[in-house]
């Protein structure tokens, strides 16, 4: 079978193709029931064994694990350094520093976590790059910069000309780096996760559908293949929380991120200084995002596409890019000279909170199920950090991670249906008429300015 993710469909084929997917046994016990099998829930799995090896911990997943978001974004390992005024206003100086910190810190965490277990997912720790790919992003990065500095907490500095080649492109008019970040296959990750859970001592039971759960002290989870039964469950299923659970019906909204990637051309890249693995974003609302492959093939995507009505998960999210004139012309605005040969597109769904952070929490009260949700397109470097803090609320044993801001936040809420929606594409619509009008260097109609501005925390800056 093909899979319409690149990264995906790339993993998958090099895992043998006539296994047999292990069925959910008779009578299931379990201590800790994860629900996900993506980044969040592995992540989770792996820490809680790591931490208590006598746990039991079993993984449903509804699909194979990755096939979801963890197995289709771009691949970028980015921290939340450039969102640390937004991050201050959210939980406060304390934990802001904390995050931004440890945020960091997971980047080189994840790749000596791959080294020591022998994940071959192309990662490489190469820094960032944020640039300005026109006049109107020069400086947005520096109120960030500002706040970094003043708490003496800045990975970040000022390309000087060789180094801002260093981009890829002469649309880029300035760029600042920190060494703090990279790129990854992100679905070779998800799968090596797998098997280690799998070492662990995890059950991971793929091809499970979770349908509802009940029960106070004891749970019983209803699956699609019979009934187990477990102490707690953690819901990690990032764009399908508000399809499960209609409390978040209007605490995220589900948003595409769409996806090309090149045929392998190492000369092209070797040509434009890209012979390595740092992520490239620009300072846009709706961010162009690139990086390469070890196998010279070039990967760029955009956000801000498709909005899925009433936040369900779509079937657009499993095709290929309808907004594939949108990539080409995101590629040809950096790189048009070169002609890039194209290999697929690609989307997904990503869950975009109000605040532009992922929240965590126990569903409604209960003490023993757990949920975790709103990545906002920042996810590998993220959901590393989201499983300290669902290891740390259901073990009950760290007060840093458990008190560090994140945790059983007061939600703000978008609109309701029609609106949430019929807003949105407004919005995105002036936002991309600002954004082309930009790039021409030419003035911006005032209402587009307005409506942009109520896209609130979207960007990967504060601005």
């Amino acid at each position: 079978m093909n899979y319409q993710p690149f990264w995906f469909d790339n993993a998958i084929k090099e895992e043998d193709a006539n296994r047999l997917l292990p069925r959910l046994p008779e009578n299931h016990h379990t201590d800790i029931c994860i629900i996900g099998g993506g980044f969040t829930g592995l992540w989770t799995a792996i820490q809680i064994k790591q931490q208590q090896p006598q746990k039991k911990v079993t993984i449903i997943e509804q699909g194979l694990c990755g096939q979801g978001a963890s197995g289709r974004n771009g691949g970028a390992m980015l921290t939340w350094s450039t969102k640390l005024p937004s991050l201050i206003k959210l939980v406060g100086l304390e934990n802001a520093l904390f995050l931004v910190q440890q945020s960091e810190q997971t980047v080189h965490d994840i790749k000596r976590f791959t080294l020591t277990y022998a994940i071959d997912c192309d990662c490489r720790i190469d820094g960032c790059f944020y640039t300005a790919s026109n006049t109107s992003q020069i400086g947005r990065l520096s109120n960030a910069l500002d706040y970094l500095d003043k708490f003496k907490i800045n990975s970040w500095h000022s390309c000087d000309t060789q180094q801002l080649q260093q981009t890829g492109s002469k649309q880029n008019l300035t760029a600042h780096f920190s060494a703090h970040g990279g790129s990854v296959q992100p679905a070779k990750l998800v799968r090596g996760l797998k098997r280690v859970a799998q070492q662990l001592g995890v059950t991971i039971i793929e091809q499970c559908e979770y349908m509802q759960h009940f029960g106070d002290q004891q749970i019983t989870v209803h699956t699609s293949q019979g009934n187990l039964l477990s102490n707690t469950v953690i819901f990690a299923v990032n764009a399908w929380l508000p399809s499960l659970h209609k409390v978040f019906s209007r605490s995220v909204v589900l948003v595409s991120s769409d996806m090309v990637i090149t045929k392998p051309i190492p000369e092209v890249l070797e040509q434009l200084n890209l012979n390595h693995g740092s992520a490239v974003i620009d300072s846009r609302l709706f961010v162009n995002y690139y990086r390469t492959t070890s196998d010279g093939r070039l990967m760029l995507g955009k956000g801000g596409n498709f909005f899925s009505y009433c936040n369900k998960v779509h079937p657009k999210f499993d095709l290929p890019s309808s907004y594939d004139d949108i990539l080409k012309s995101s590629l040809n605005y950096f790189f048009g000279r070169h002609h890039l040969p194209i290999e697929r597109t690609w989307t997904g769904a990503s869950d975009r909170s109000v605040s532009g952070f992922p929240f965590f929490g126990q569903l409604n009260n209960q003490k023993n199920v757990f949920y975790a949700g709103g990545y906002s397109g920042n996810g590998i470097v993220q959901s590393y950090l989201g499983a300290k803090i669902l290891c740390a609320m259901v073990l009950n044993n760290d007060p840093k991670w458990q008190n560090c801001g994140l945790v059983n936040q007061s939600l703000n809420q978008f609109p309701i249906e029609p609106i949430r929606t019929a807003g949105a594409y407004l919005v995105r619509n002036a936002i991309r008429r600002k954004e082309a009008a930009e790039d021409s260097n030419a003035a911006v109609r005032s209402i587009d300015n307005f409506l942009a501005k109520l896209s609130g925390n979207a960007a990967k800056v504060d601005s």
